[in-house]
């Protein structure tokens, strides 16, 4: 439990990045830069903090996948389904390279 709750502002940030900024969307292209580029980056970022932190933790990319699913349904089409998992495993990188770099 205490793991967790270690990760409730990191995954309040990628909650409020998932619902909040595809409100600022107005066309085709700026979804496809929101799910291309900003949000996997603060995917990474986000869970390379953690990762420097707090050491390799799995469970949160877990979690950020699957707090992106309902993201799927208001904002986006069943083609985005794929993201879950590539968000899924940037954060899991972000994770491992932040770990690595707290090493060093």
């Amino acid at each position: 439990m205490n793991k967790f709750r270690k990760m409730i502002p990191y995954l309040l940030i990628n909650v409020a990045i998932f619902y909040l900024l595809p409100l600022l969307g107005n066309s085709t292209g700026s979804f496809l830069i929101i799910l291309l580029v900003i949000i996997p980056s603060s995917c990474f970022i986000t869970s390379f903090v953690y990762g420097y932190n707090y050491g390799w933790n799995m469970i949160l990319p877990i979690v950020i996948g699957i707090i992106f699913i309902p993201a799927i349904f208001i904002y986006f089409n069943s083609s985005a389904w794929v993201y879950v998992v590539g968000y899924s495993v940037i954060s899991a990188a972000g994770v491992f390279i932040g770990k690595t770099n707290k090493k060093k």
